[in-house]
């Protein structure tokens, strides 16, 4: 179902993926991609074991910390973004 936390986490992805892919609305799609990792990483992979190791949540902290990196960073200059700025 798409109100259930899995359907609400896979529009998210969807859609943030999708806006990712083409560089548009970076930064804000990028923080919220990833505070959606670290929440979905406390939720299915922290009450097993803290450290991502041993509960096999390495993933989700590898893309929290990438979607941080992209909202601090930003697009780039090829992204839709730099191209509407330009404009």
């Amino acid at each position: 179902m798409l109100w259930t936390m899995s359907g609400v986490a896979g529009v998210l992805e969807l859609v943030g993926g999708t806006l990712l892919l083409l560089g548009l609305f970076t930064r804000p799609v990028a923080f919220v991609l990833s505070g959606l990792m670290a929440f979905a990483y406390f939720i299915a992979h922290a009450p097993t074991d803290f450290w991502p190791i041993v509960n096999r949540g390495e993933l989700a902290v590898l893309y929290c910390f990438v979607f941080l990196y992209l909202a601090a960073a930003g697009g780039g200059p090829w992204s839709m973004d730099a191209w509407w700025r330009k404009k």
